[in-house]
C-alpha cells in the first residue's frame, strides 16, 4: 500500500508582502496568487513548465483562470478541500496525495486573500455597510445560532473559550501570555505586520470585542498571498533547497463536532477544545512519532484561546492543563519546550488563512528561520480549529 510518510517534500515557498487590510489595491486576488506561485516555484529552481498540479483550500478560486494567467502547459490534478483555514495544512496533504498516487509531479498549494471590501466602505461593500462586514445567509441551522447574537467567529469562539474557563480555571492572564509570545516573536521578524512589542498591561486595557476576547485575542485583517510547492522526494533532492518532507498528513474530524462554532451540538468532551484530537492520533500514527518529538509548532492562531486548546489536544500538555503550561513559559522562543508560532502567527505576522504557518515551518527546516530553533528537525503545522475538516501536517528535515 503507498503511504505518504517521507514520499514527498515541499520544495518551494513564495509570498508576496503583507498588506494592511485593503492596501494590496490596485492589485488583484489573482494577481497576488500568481506572483507568490512564481516566488514558490523560482524558491524551488523550478518552472511554469513544471507545474501539473494545484492543491487548494478555502474559499480558493478558479483553477483554469490561474493555470491560464500563469501559463501551464498541462494542469494534470486539481482539487480543494471544503471549509475555511481548517484546509491550511491539509492543502499540503492533498498535494502529496496527489504525487504518490501519480497524478501529479509538482503541485503548488496557494491562498489570496484580499479584504478591500471591508475597508473601503461602500465604493466594495454591500450599499450601507460600514466596517467589517460579516453575513451569513439565512439557515435552519443558523437559527439555533444567530438569536443568540452569534453572528461572527470571534462571537462564536468565545464561547468554547469561555467554556474551557469554567471547565478547566483558564484565565485571560494565559490568553495574554499567546498574544505577547507571539508578539514578541513577530517584532524580530521583517515582513511581520505587528512588531510593536505588546506589553501585559496594553494586553488588558485593549478594549474587550467578545467577552473573554479582547482585540489582541483576535487575528489581522490583512492582504497578501502565499504558495508552496511540493513534489516527489526523488525530484526534491535535485532542488535548491534541502527539502521539507512530509511525515504525515491529516485532516477530517470528529463527525459530530460537524459545523463546529456554527452549531454547538459535539459531545461535551470535545466542547472546549479544538476539534483537533482525532486527526492528532491519527497525524502521530503515520508519522510514527509522538508530542516529544516535535521541535516547534505553528499553531492556527486566528483566536488565542484555540492555541492553548491544539497544545492539547496534540499532546503537549494534559486536557485542562494549557493555561498553566504556557504560564511556565513553555511556548517561548527561544527557551520553551515547545516553541509556538515563531513567525508571529495570524495575530501578529500576517493572516493569510494559516499558509504563512506552512512558510514558518519549511524556513526552520532549511535552518533560515528569523527565529530559528536550534537543532529543528520536525515540525507541526496546524489548520484550524474550524469546522470539519481541521487539517495537520508533520515535516522533517
Amino acid at each position: 500500500m503507498a503511504t505518504l510518510k517521507d514520499a514527498t517534500a515541499i520544495v518551494g515557498v513564495g509570498a508576496t508582502p503583507y498588506y494592511r487590510r485593503g492596501e494590496s489595491l490596485p492589485q488583484t486576488p489573482l494577481e497576488m496568487a500568481g506572483k507568490a506561485v512564481l516566488a514558490a516555484l523560482a524558491d524551488a529552481g523550478l518552472t511554469v513548465d513544471d507545474l501539473d498540479g494545484f492543491a487548494l483550500y478555502s474559499m480558493g478560486f478558479d483553477t483554469a483562470l490561474l493555470a491560464q494567467w500563469l501559463g501551464v502547459p498541462d494542469v494534470r490534478f486539481t482539487a480543494m478541500l471544503t471549509g475555511g483555514g481548517g484546509g491550511a495544512a491539509g492543502s499540503v496533504g492533498l498535494a502529496a496525495a496527489a504525487i504518490v498516487s501519480g497524478m501529479a509531479e509538482v503541485v503548488v498549494s496557494v491562498m489570496t486573500l484580499q479584504q478591500a471590501a471591508s475597508r473601503f466602505g461602500a465604493s466594495y461593500a454591500p450599499r450601507g455597510a460600514k466596517g467589517a462586514v460579516y453575513a451569513a445567509p439565512p439557515s435552519p441551522e443558523g437559527d439555533f445560532v444567530q438569536p443568540s447574537g452569534l453572528m461572527a467567529p470571534g462571537q462564536m469562539f468565545a464561547v468554547l473559550a469561555r467554556r474551557h474557563m469554567h471547565r478547566y480555571g483558564t484565565t485571560r492572564e494565559h490568553f495574554c501570555e499567546v498574544a505577547l509570545s507571539t508578539r514578541a516573536n513577530a517584532t524580530r521578524r521583517p515582513g511581520a505586520l505587528m512588531r510593536e512589542p505588546l506589553t501585559r498591561e496594553q494586553y488588558f486595557a485593549a478594549r474587550m470585542i467578545s467577552d473573554p476576547l479582547c482585540l489582541y485575542d483576535f487575528c489581522l485583517e490583512c492582504d497578501g498571498a502565499v504558495a508552496v510547492v511540493t513534489t516527489s522526494a526523488a525530484r526534491a533532492r535535485d532542488l535548491r533547497h534541502p527539502p521539507a518532507y512530509v511525515m504525515a498528513s491529516a485532516h477530517g474530524g470528529h463527525g459530530r463536532w460537524g459545523q463546529a462554532i456554527t452549531w454547538f451540538g459535539m459531545p461535551d468532551e470535545y466542547f472546549a477544545s479544538s476539534g483537533h484530537r482525532p486527526v492528532a492520533q491519527r497525524l502521530y500514527r503515520m508519522a510514527g512519532i509522538g508530542p516529544g518529538d516535535v521541535d516547534v509548532a505553528l499553531l492556527y492562531d486566528h483566536f488565542s484561546p484555540m492555541v492553548l486548546m491544539q497544545l492539547e489536544d496534540y499532546g503537549f500538555c494534559p486536557v485542562g492543563e494549557s493555561g498553566p503550561f504556557v504560564a511556565d513559559g513553555n511556548i517561548r522562543w527561544p527557551g520553551g519546550s515547545i516553541p509556538v508560532n515563531t513567525h508571529g502567527g495570524n495575530l501578529s505576522e500576517a493572516y493569510i488563512i494559516g499558509m504563512t504557518h506552512v512558510v514558518e515551518a519549511v524556513e526552520q527546516l532549511r535552518g533560515t528561520a528569523v527565529n530559528q530553533v536550534a537543532g529543528a528537525r520536525v515540525a507541526l503545522v496546524t489548520g484550524g480549529p474550524a469546522s470539519i475538516p481541521v487539517s495537520a501536517l508533520l515535516l522533517h528535515n
